[in-house]
């Protein structure tokens, strides 16, 4: 894999930035260390992770297409990180938002001074949705596509919550300090509490008019179409994390990350035990006192194996790599078949008088009081 971001990421120089993002996802699905049986699935997760995060970022990117990889890894190290490669706030090798933190006098250098945001901004919180799919999708891996309702940034303002033209003025609730603190006497004595302000929710400063689309919230609810990449062998329950898929951040940091919990629907034909699958055939009388040959479905599709002549009810027969796909290793589990003898509910005349042979064979006549399956266990 070659270093330069790019061609981590498999885009063009002039790609934009769903481009990017659309293609980080393939890397990621591929080569994240729990799905992954690639060499060095870690390192290679990493950077494309890395990639993503420089190209994604306006200033991180001008910087970069200007330096070329090798100077721009060289003022990486000079400029210092907190923590090393991707160690910034939110998975941001820049830390905080992007621009800021310990790589911000090298923007100075280049571009005349940082990008404006807050250096410390919070990420947005993570967002939580399920994705329900069948157990083939769960065996083979698949790609699907998703509708979600979430908070996104408003258009209408840019997230700050006013029109651009609106005035703004200090907070006079807070005086500015975007917190407010109250001192209660208590038999216990005094108690003092900070909370931040009601007025104007932290930021210090009012303004003389709220947008009209998002009511001053910064934030509106949309309806966005996901693709999600779930591999081959999860299981029910398991969680998929879709990186600054989550909510905006109202501080002016990344988004936070969408939590995709999948639900596995049961099969009408198998039981799940990790990655093994468990299947309960039905055989008649004669082919468990025979033997036979019988068909009985895979995933993959019909499989045969022989029953032999005096199995019993309930015995359990493997077929080795016939399960499901493993997680995280290659390879699959196995399909247990349990045998599971059905005794007829009506029979002919021609049938009844065959059976009663049979039990009168054996030295004993039947007693039905006994139990005839009973009773042929004894004669036998």
């Amino acid at each position: 894999m070659s270093d330069d971001f790019y061609d981590v990421l498999g885009v063009s120089r002039d790609a934009s930035e769903d481009e990017i993002k659309s293609a980080y996802r393939k890397k990621a699905a591929e080569y994240h260390p729990d799905v992954s049986d690639e060499p060095n699935a870690e390192e290679k997760f990493k950077q494309v992770k890395k990639a993503k995060e420089v190209l994604t970022d306006q200033e991180a990117r001008r910087a970069y297409d200007q330096m070329g990889h090798e100077r721009f890894e060289q003022a990486e190290k000079r400029g210092g990180f907190d923590g090393g490669a991707g160690a910034g706030a939110g998975g941001n090798p820049f830390g905080g938002a992007g621009g800021d933190g310990p790589f911000g006098d090298i923007f100075d250098q280049f571009f005349g001074g940082g990008n404006g945001r807050r250096s410390g901004a919070r990420p947005g919180r993570d967002l939580q949705t399920r994705l329900r799919i069948d157990l083939e999708d769960a065996y083979h891996g698949v790609e699907k596509r998703m509708t979600v309702n979430r908070p996104e940034q408003c258009d209408e303002c840019g997230g700050a919550g006013h029109p651009p033209d609106a005035e703004s003025r200090t907070c006079s609730v807070c005086n500015g300090r975007g917190q407010q603190t109250t001192v209660q006497q208590t038999p216990l004595g005094r108690v003092q509490q900070t909370q931040t302000c009601r007025e104007c929710e932290g930021t210090g400063t009012v303004y003389t008019a709220s947008c009209s689309v998002c009511d001053g919230d910064g934030q509106v609810i949309n309806e966005t179409t996901l693709t999600v990449d779930v591999p081959a062998g999860i299981n029910d329950g398991q969680t998929l994390r879709l990186e600054r898929e989550g909510a905006p951040s109202e501080s002016g940091g990344p988004n936070g990350d969408l939590l995709v919990e999948i639900a596995v629907e049961s099969h009408p034909d198998f039981e799940r035990d990790g990655d093994d699958l468990v299947h309960r055939l039905a055989v008649s009388f004669p082919q468990v006192v025979f033997g036979d040959e019988v068909e009985v479905p895979t995933i993959d599709g019909a499989a045969t194996f022989e029953i032999p002549s005096g199995t019993q009810s309930g015995e359990q027969f493997r077929l080795q790599g016939k399960g499901m796909s493993r997680l995280q290793r290659r390879g699959h589990g196995d399909l247990y078949v349990y045998v599971q003898v059905v005794t007829p509910e009506s029979m002919n005349d021609e049938q009844r008088e065959a059976l009663q042979a049979f039990a009168e064979a054996g030295g004993e006549e039947i007693d039905v009081s006994q139990g005839f399956f009973e009773k042929l266990k004894h004669s036998l």
